[in-house]
């Protein structure tokens, strides 16, 4: 296209300017739409703000073209006729197509899916930290075609970009990045001299392709932000805190608190820019579901239900649904030092169940400062996000979707929030502390006082009407004639809230001690009303905030142990746990009896082993062994000697819990209390898993209470805490969010993991953590353009072994990874060889082919009652159902043992034979 006339300084006069901004106007209606409006690249505006086209044809006119504006590619022009451009103002002679580009990885296709796109931190809103966007992308394309040296096949560009995606990659020191460049640069006698041999500069060069982050100041006392109309001030009004410390030997004004944020619009646009994500973002949408199954967020009735209330959200796909996690940690090593940051996590949930939750696709929208932790200030701190939150649902951004090479509107809705129990209450408003724990149960609790401690032994509220445990005194002495507490709206918690008030936010060192305020009525156990009430659409949800299955988990699993060990200072049944048996009037066999000098002792209890089982489940504790990557060495938490398990992490209770407990105490407690294990293991790992069915939970509903009742009639009061509650209200959870691996703490703990690493210089630990965190988007973004070199999007799995080696039996055909030399095995024990036949003809899927050549030749031969042949299932099933006519006892280990042989005899009894 002819764009010559961009030059012409006689507009007015000129036919030919004006010839040719009317075929501009064309060419940009014809991409755009003739509709919309379309981006002024007059010298005033300069693409900054959107009119429609006529005004842009007389601004055009009126002011002129800006003439650097070369290539339209705000109004459709491909991004490559831009390098072509570039190379012929530089005397190069390459091809349209980017020349040899093709040695340079992805590089060119991301710089022209960024540049269609207008930039990354395109928003007029948001800030751009001073940099020249077009003056930058001038210097990448530029970077993009020149040599590192005479006859090197790599270009500057991607040579910059792979030695930085190594530095983060392999967590190198700036020195060692460094030191490393300056060994390249003295090993070569020719290079180009744009090629920027230091972290710094590398950073620099760079900078267009990554993200930045707007510094915030804070008051001291968590009071307000110094943002916005605020941001001139320099002490807070109501408390007249000053808002800087001043460096007495330089003279400095240094802030008391720095508020890190990371823009959101720019990091939901990167999701869109590159062709590699944004059709992943429609998979919620495009995949097909099977109904009455749950394997991702968009499965869940909150996800429908929302769907249902606001169609014009759900009316594009494209639409940003997430969800916002956040927690405290301590970025140094030692954890005597009490330091407590935290960083506010948002997660998009349209990405496929591969790809969501992942680190990659996880970012960082806050960094809240230390030293402690914010509490119910936190409002304060996420006043920037929500601000943004509200302008996305309201008006949304333009956004340009490189899969389907359009513009639209991108909006975005919080779903839910993902925190531990003591941050829940936090971002809730609903203190977890006290009587009315419970945030689901609301004002209608279930605790009642002991002698040491408030207990959660209501279970039996949530059975059936007519149950005949409602009607037992074994539980605490008493009839229980409560029904289950009401699920209550968002409107009314809504409701709840406003008819309280609530302190202001802040905290004022001048009251050291707490006094009641007058002007403060809180009601029940809410501090305050969550700024997340702002959002429009957040009183409508039914799951706003999350139970933490890790913890929940974790706690039980403590309680379990501490209990059944009795571990000292883990133990809940203690002698006020005896005592609180005595004052209900209940197990009197468990009753402290006196000595002759006036102490007491705890006459033995069914659940606490001996010394001897104790160290007996210690050793089958050491002696288990995990397939890699299935658990921790949970060992090196053993000791023998005594029969103690100490520093147990989150997922080590995950596997004790739902896998080794059960198993491990099975020969040391009697029946009762060796069942009940089984069944909470089973109901912790039913809901874990990553496919749920509805049906299922709905059982699982019912499961739990019972499981919760019969430890009720076991252990004492003092056993059930809040957390051991909270297990009850999961199940419901699970039906309205979906699969719990889409809203558990693991991957935000994970995250959190990597944040503390990036902490070099531990005086500015918030700072250190910021420059490595942007740094590691733009390489982690560049890194999805890159060939032959290894990233997080390309790494071979763990346990890879090769795949398949030829034909033969799916079984028989992966190769493996010998663990030493190959050598006779000894002779297999016959139980052995039979286990390893029926696995092998249940777990071969050739067989259900077989099987179904079966059923057919029976079809013709004789009669219809044999079509049970058809598959592997129901001959399985028609097993079991001999073994259950027979016998109720170990039908699955009898299955396993004799299925081989019952298969076999079963063809031979129709005279079934195959060659």
């Amino acid at each position: 296209m002819d764009k010559s006339w961009m030059t012409i300084t006689n507009r007015w006069k000129s036919i030919e300017y004006k010839e040719g901004v009317k075929s501009f106007i064309a060419f940009a209606c014809k991409n755009l739409g003739s509709n919309v409006e379309i981006r002024c690249p007059c010298v005033d505006c300069v693409n900054s703000k959107k009119m429609k086209s006529n005004v842009v044809e007389l601004h055009l006119i009126r002011r002129g073209i800006d003439p650097s504006y070369k290539t339209w590619m705000h109004h459709g022009e491909p991004v490559l006729r831009r390098l072509t451009c570039v190379l012929d103002d530089d005397g190069h002679n390459q091809t349209e197509s980017g020349g040899d580009a093709g040695n340079d990885d992805q590089l060119h296709d991301m710089l022209q899916e960024i540049y269609m796109c207008g930039g990354l931190d395109d928003d007029d809103e948001l800030p751009n930290n001073g940099r020249n966007d077009t003056c930058t992308f001038n210097k990448l394309f530029d970077a993009a075609q020149r040599k590192v040296y005479p006859g090197s096949e790599r270009t500057v560009l991607s040579f910059v970009v792979k030695m930085l995606h190594v530095k983060v990659y392999n967590k190198m020191s700036n020195k060692g990045y460094n030191m490393m460049m300056q060994e390249f640069k003295s090993t070569l006698r020719e290079y180009d001299d744009n090629v920027p041999w230091t972290t710094y500069d590398a950073k620099k060069f760079l900078c267009g392709l990554g993200l930045g982050y707007e510094a915030i100041n804070v008051c001291k006392n968590d009071c307000i932000l110094f943002w916005k109309e605020n941001a001139n001030l320099e002490n807070r009004p109501a408390c007249n805190s000053s808002r800087y410390k001043v460096n007495a030997s330089k003279g400095n004004k240094i802030p008391h608190k720095v508020l890190r944020y990371f823009p959101l619009t720019p990091r939901l646009k990167r999701f869109y820019v590159s062709k590699k994500t944004a059709t992943d973002m429609r998979w919620h949408s495009d995949a097909v579901k099977e109904p009455g199954v749950l394997c991702h967020p968009s499965d869940g009735e909150e996800w429908k239900e929302f769907d249902k209330n606001y169609p014009l959200f759900s009316a594009d796909s494209r639409n940003v649904r997430l969800g916002l996690a956040t927690d405290g940690f301590n970025p140094f090593g030692n954890m005597s030092s009490s330091y407590s940051m935290w960083p506010v996590i948002l997660m998009p949930y349209n990405l496929p169940p591969w790809l969501c939750m992942k680190e990659t696709f996880c970012f960082m929208s806050l960094l809240i400062p230390g030293k402690y932790s914010p509490g119910r200030d936190i409002d304060v701190y996420l006043r920037p996000l929500i601000e943004e939150l509200k302008e996305l649902w309201a008006n949304g951004v333009q956004t340009f979707d490189a899969s389907r090479g359009q513009d639209f509107i991108m909006r975005a809705c919080v779903l839910w929030t993902i925190n531990d129990f003591p941050a829940y209450g936090i971002m809730s408003g609903w203190s977890t502390k006290g009587y009315f724990a419970c945030p689901i149960c609301n004002k209608d609790k279930s605790s009642e006082k002991l002698r040491s401690k408030i207990g959660y032994i209501g279970a039996r509220r949530y059975l059936p009407k007519n149950h005949i445990w409602r009607k037992s005194k074994l539980f605490n002495g008493k009839i229980e004639t409560r029904s289950r507490p009401q699920e209550l709206s968002g409107y009314d918690i809504l409701e709840q809230i406003d008819s309280g008030s609530y302190k202001q936010f802040g905290k004022d060192p001048e009251k050291k001690k707490r006094r009641k305020d007058e002007a403060v009525k809180s009601v029940f156990n809410w501090t305050k009303k969550s700024i997340l009430f702002e959002l429009p659409y957040w009183k409508t949800l039914k799951l706003r905030h999350n139970l933490d299955v890790m913890h929940i988990e974790k706690n039980i699993c403590d309680n379990f142990i501490g209990t059944l060990l009795n571990i000292d200072g883990k133990n809940k049944d203690t002698f006020k746990a005896r005592m609180d048996l005595e004052d209900m009037k209940i197990r009197k066999e468990l009753h402290l009896k006196r000595r002759s000098d006036g102490s007491f002792t705890k006459p033995p209890a069914q659940y606490t082993l001996s010394p001897l089982e104790r160290e007996g489940f210690c050793n089958f504790l050491r002696t288990i062994k995990y397939p890699d990557g299935y658990a921790a060495n949970i060992s090196n938490c053993v000791r023998t000697e005594g029969g103690q398990l100490s520093g147990l992490k989150s997922h080590d209770c995950h596997v004790l819990l739902q896998r080794l407990l059960p198993i491990g105490m099975r020969g040391y407690v009697n029946k009762e209390i060796g069942i009940t294990l089984f069944e909470l293991g089973n109901f912790f790992r039913q809901l874990c898993s990553k496919k749920l069915m509805v049906m299922e939970l709905e059982k699982l509903q019912e499961d739990i209470v019972l499981i919760l009742c019969k430890l009720e009639k076991i252990f004492p009061p003092a056993f059930f805490d809040v957390m051991v509650h909270l297990a009850i209200h999961l199940p419901h959870e699970a039906i309205l969010g979906g699969p719990v691996q889409y809203r558990w703490i693991y991957p935000i703990e994970r995250f959190l993991g990597t944040l503390k690493g990036f902490v070099k210089n531990k005086a500015r630990p918030e700072g250190s953590i910021a420059e490595a965190y942007i740094s590691k988007e733009c390489t982690t973004f560049c890194s999805m353009y890159l060939d032959r070199i290894e990233t997080v999007f390309n790494r071979q799995e763990r346990n890879d072994d090769g795949g398949e080696r030829g034909e033969g039996l799916a079984t028989f055909t992966q190769n493996v990874r010998l663990f030493g030399p190959i050598t006779r095995a000894p002779d297999v024990h016959e139980k052995e060889r039979e286990m390893a036949h029926w696995f092998v003809l249940n777990n071969t899927f050739e067989v259900d082919e077989f099987i179904e050549y079966v059923s057919s030749y029976i079809w013709f031969q004789l009669s219809l009652r044999l079509l049970i042949l058809s598959n592997s299932y129901i001959l399985n099933r028609e097993h079991k159902r001999l073994l259950e006519s027979i016998s109720q006892v170990n039908i699955e280990k009898r299955h396993r043992d004799g299925f081989s042989m019952w298969f076999k005899q079963r063809l031979s009894r129709n005279n079934i034979y195959f060659s």
